[in-house]
C-alpha cells in the first residue's frame, strides 16, 4: 500500500486515510468473495495491489481523466480499473459496465458497503449497450483492461466515447503488435491514436502499455454489431 500510495502521490493525488481505506477494505472484500465467486486469479496481497491497484491507477495524473466527468468502464469484471479510479476521484461519475451480473452484483454491494456513491453498474454485453441512446457517445472517457484484442476492443468502447473524449485500453508489452493487427478498426469507429503511454517509475515493476485514443467524429450507426460478432470478425 506504501507503494501505491507513492504512486499517487507522484501523479498529483491527494491522498487521504479515508481513500486508503477502501482500497484495503475493496481488496479484503474482494478476496473474501473470491471463497465463493470466482472473481480474481490473484489471491496474493503484494499482487493484487500491484496488478489490480497500481495497474488501474497509472492513467490518475493524466489529462484525459482529469478533466472527464462521466467515465465507462468496459468489461470490468472486479471492479478494475473503475473502482480505484472512483477512490481517487469522487466528484467524477463512474459506469461499470460487465456481461456477468453475478460480479455487478459484488461489486454494488461492497460499494454500498464503502459508502461509495458515484458508481453505477449495469448489466449487459458491449454490443447491445453500445447503441443504446442512454450510453451511446455520451462518455467522456472509457477505460478497459484485459478484455480483448485491440479491434474488437475498439469496437465494444468507442462506441461510447463522445466526440472530443478518450479511450484508454490497458495493454501489456505487445500493445505496438495490436495496433497493428487492429489496422484501421479504430478509425472506422472514430478513434485516432493520440499515444502510446507508457508509465514510468520505480515503484512499477510490469510492463505496460496504455493505448489513449481520442475520438474524432461520430460512430457510424452500424457499429457495434450484434453481439458476438465483434469477436468472431474483428474489423481490419
Amino acid at each position: 500500500m506504501d507503494e501505491l500510495q507513492k504512486i499517487l502521490k507522484e501523479n498529483g493525488i491527494e491522498v487521504t486515510d479515508r481513500m486508503m481505506g477502501r482500497f484495503v477494505s475493496y481488496m479484503e472484500d474482494v478476496l473474501k468473495w473470491n471463497e465463493k465467486v470466482n472473481l480474481t486469479a490473484i489471491t496474493d496481497r503484494k499482487e493484487f495491489i500491484q496488478k489490480h491497484f497500481i495497474d488501474s491507477v497509472l492513467i490518475a495524473g493524466r489529462e484525459e481523466i482529469k478533466n472527464a466527468n462521466f467515465i465507462i468502464d468496459v468489461g470490468t469484471g472486479a471492479g478494475f480499473p473503475g473502482i480505484p479510479l472512483a477512490f481517487i476521484y469522487p466528484d467524477k461519475k463512474f459506469v461499470l459496465m460487465d456481461s456477468l451480473n453475478k460480479r455487478l452484483k459484488i461489486i454494488n454491494e461492497l460499494c454500498e458497503g464503502l459508502a461509495v456513491s458515484n458508481v453505477d453498474v449495469f448489466h449487459g454485453r458491449a454490443e447491445e449497450l453500445g447503441q443504446k441512446s442512454e450510453f451511446r457517445e455520451c462518455f467522456d472517457l472509457c477505460v478497459s483492461r484485459a478484455v480483448a484484442n485491440l479491434a474488437t476492443l475498439s469496437e465494444y468502447c468507442l462506441p461510447f466515447v463522445k466526440v472530443g473524449g478518450h479511450f484508454c485500453a490497458y495493454k501489456g508489452p505487445e500493445a505496438e503488435n495490436e495496433i497493428k493487427a487492429a489496422g484501421k478498426a479504430p478509425s472506422l469507429l472514430g478513434g485516432e491514436l493520440k499515444e502510446i503511454f507508457v508509465p514510468q517509475g520505480d515503484h512499477i515493476n510490469f510492463e505496460h502499455n496504455i493505448l489513449i485514443y481520442k475520438k474524432v467524429k461520430d460512430t457510424p450507426k452500424k457499429y457495434p454489431r450484434k453481439p458476438g460478432t465483434p469477436a468472431k470478425e474483428p474489423l481490419k
